[in-house]
């Protein structure tokens, strides 16, 4: 089925990294395909936003790269018409109904309509609307007197995508931080234990409900029985039965879970949540977790982007995440019979074969490490005299035993594989092969539990992303004046450069919402009703909380949102007051333990000799030619030499290496040009251009030549 699927270049297999990215993969629009534009061939004008967009095409969630404005997202409200036109909700204005009627526009016919931006949330006569509003007409920005209005806006902000939408105070950030958090929500990793947002737009319910994720009620009724499978309802004389999704592998390898919230006995009615899907916590969508930050310097561990963190995220699971593997393998009928599944597989240690039954298939719930065996696999091969060993064949010519040739071709786990085995299936497939053999075959599930490292990447929802640089004890984090320690610290120089100022007011708005127990849901553009508004609002949380709390710190009126915080280590006060708070960060799905590769030895490309690229293949690091630069600037030659040659393309060099490293002598200077060289005086003469070495004798004018 995916075979034909994906033949078109715009079929794509769902992303199902978290329930956000399922949403918004499918409300996408693209530019590319047969033909389309192509990244390398569109102009700006092409890429760049048109008044058409308003209410349509998100201006903000697009593609970083070579893409940006050839692919998006559309708004929140779009309907897409039967002839495939983007149509945008207003609300109709006139004088004859008072009751405002919603409807559907294309661009072309709202280009003749006056178009005010919504200003309110919802419409009630007794609103007072100003004088003067700012309002759309012949695609310009005019202002214009209230009762010449035709339409106007449904929604405050819905010309915005649903990535967009969930970016709290998103007016106080540079659209190209709003872009890189579009997009970095999309990539955050269902944690084990989801926590919704202190500070947030409103729309993380109708997110979650949307994006199907959780276990919803369709008929009203009562729970008869609830195990970790499904829920059994009874509804006006029928029981029905609902499933749950238990331990799925998603496309993205993330850990598909639903858990119940509803206990035996309960009456539901339509439309209340059974059970909770991954990344959503009291039926709102819940990517990451409220953490204790601060923003500050520490020793140079948080500098260009790293991130410090405490212990604790990592003791008490607070970023830990599951990650499904699915490894697979099939028998084929080969010109000497069919392939066989077996435990009795000679000559391999009997530690490597622990955890098979005797069909030689993995257990189900065997704890799986590097290089064991998920599946035993015997090929066989042609039987000749080349292909037994002495002790074979001394056992035929006494014993007459007749020995098998079969060659080991088992599954084994690859490199940062180990895990829990979860599921197992075995499936047969009839009669595909020329033979007209029954092949069969065997896919193995892995849960790996996944704790935040040093490595990981974390994100906000500002575009403010890093690296985990340092995983800190929790007594050396800096703590505040009421003994609490922080849990990240942040670089402050993120901040003005970057202008996505709007993570300072979700930090401290979070942590007024966190000492009075209060969870915001904050609509953007809030300065329309009021100058300052956003920063009003934060102070005004931050004083009530500081007063209601007893705690004098949380606003201080000369420094307010910030506190003067103690070094951890020395337990002396840092010199100058620091921005403390409770963001919501999130844990992306660019992890180290699918990034971290070495390399000992391994296969070489066959024509360069070099070994080879990535890390699926156990390649090598490539030392191209700005890095012998900077090897050059610090005068490492024999680091230089090494580089070149032995680690390289040397073959005779990188031999004899290795039976000087076993037999402990010293490491000879490689002789003669490495392969790569060789390769080009080939090239070289295939052009007719012989390149040698000639020595010529300063006494006779002998000429000694010698071939490259």
């Amino acid at each position: 089925m995916n075979p034909f699927l994906g033949l078109h270049p715009l079929s794509q297999v769902l992303d199902q990294t978290n329930p956000l990215t399922q949403i918004v993969h499918a409300r996408k629009w693209s530019y590319l395909g047969p033909r389309g534009l192509t990244g390398r061939t569109a102009s700006f004008r092409i890429r760049d936003i048109h008044p058409s967009h308003y209410g349509r095409i998100c201006p903000i969630d697009t593609s970083e790269g070579i893409n940006v404005g050839l692919m998006g997202s559309l708004a929140i409200h779009v309907k897409v018409s039967y002839w495939g036109s983007i149509k945008s909700p207003f609300y109709e204005l006139s004088e004859r109904s008072k009751e405002a009627q919603m409807v559907y526009l294309s661009p072309n016919r709202d280009e003749y309509y006056m178009v005010a931006a919504g200003n309110s949330l919802a419409l009630h006569q007794g609103i007072q609307e100003q004088q003067v509003v700012p309002a759309r007409y012949r695609q310009e920005f005019l202002t214009i007197a209230w009762e010449e209005i035709h339409l106007r806006s449904i929604f405050p902000f819905q010309y915005f995508s649903i990535g967009a939408s969930l970016i709290p105070f998103i007016e106080h950030n540079d659209a190209n931080r709003a872009l890189m958090s579009c997009n970095m929500q999309r990539q955050a990793v269902p944690l084990s234990r989801s926590e919704k947002c202190i500070v947030g737009t409103g729309l993380e319910g109708q997110t979650a409900l949307d994006s199907g994720i959780s276990a919803i009620v369709k008929r009203k009724g009562k729970i008869i029985s609830i195990d970790t499978h499904k829920i059994h309802l009874s509804s006006n004389g029928d029981t029905l039965r609902i499933p749950l999704v238990i331990y799925q592998c998603s496309n993205k390898n993330t850990c598909m879970h639903q858990k119940t919230n509803v206990r035996r006995g309960k009456y539901m009615k339509k439309g209340q949540i059974l059970a909770s899907g991954a990344a959503t916590a009291g039926g709102e969508l819940a990517l990451g977790k409220n953490v204790l930050v601060a923003y500050m310097p520490w020793e140079g561990y948080n500098f260009e982007d790293a991130v410090l963190i405490s212990e604790r995220l990592v003791y008490e699971d607070i970023y830990t995440s599951f990650n499904i593997r699915k490894y697979e393998i099939q028998t084929y009928v080969t010109s000497q019979g069919p392939e066989k599944i077996t435990k009795e597989i000679p000559h391999l240690e009997a530690h490597l074969l622990r955890n098979l039954d005797r069909n030689g298939i993995v257990m189900l719930g065997s704890w799986i490490e590097e290089g064991d065996i998920l599946v035993g696999k015997l090929t066989p091969q042609a039987a000749n005299e080349s292909s037994y060993t002495p002790e074979d064949r001394l056992l035929r010519a006494i014993l007459g035993i007749k020995v098998s040739t079969s060659k080991e071709t088992s599954l084994k786990l690859p490199i940062g594989g180990r895990g829990r085995v979860i599921d197992v299936r075995w499936s047969h497939i009839k009669g595909r092969s020329s033979y007209n053999y029954n092949t069969e075959r065997i896919r193995v599930y892995i849960l790996q539990k996944r704790e935040i490292k040093v490595g990981d990447k974390v994100a906000g929802r500002h575009g403010n992303k890093g690296i985990i640089s340092r995983i800190l004890s929790i007594q050396d984090m800096p703590y505040l004046q009421d003994g609490t320690p922080v849990d990240m610290v942040f670089n402050p120089l993120g901040v003005p450069s970057r202008m996505n100022v709007g993570q300072i007011f979700e930090c401290s708005l979070g942590l007024a919402g966190y000492l009075l127990k209060r969870h915001y849901r904050i609509a953007p553009f809030d300065e329309r009703y009021e100058e300052e508004a956003s920063r009003k609002l934060v102070f005004s949380e931050l004083y009530e909380a500081s007063k209601k709390t007893k705690n004098p710190w949380v606003f201080e009126p000369e420094y307010p949102g910030k506190s003067r915080i103690f070094d951890g280590r020395t337990g002396d006060l840092f010199e100058k007051p620091v921005l403390i708070g409770k963001s919501y960060i999130l844990k992306l799905i660019h992890q180290v333990d699918d990034k971290i590769h070495g390399r000992s030895s391994g296969h070489y490309a066959l024509v360069t000799q070099q070994p080879l690229r990535g890390r699926s293949r156990q390649g090598g690091q490539r030392v191209g030619e700005m890095e012998v630069w900077a090897l050059e600037g610090f005068g490492v030659s024999h680091i230089l030499q090494e580089m070149l040659t032995y680690k390289s393309d040397h073959i005779i060099a990188r031999q004899e290496v290795f039976s000087a490293m076993i037999m402990g002598g010293t490491i000879p200077k490689p002789e003669g040009a490495p392969e790569s060289f060789r390769l080009l005086v080939r090239e070289l003469r295939s052009l007719a251009l012989e390149l040698n070495h000639f020595l010529i004798s300063e006494k006779n004018f002998q000429i000694n030549r010698k071939e490259v």
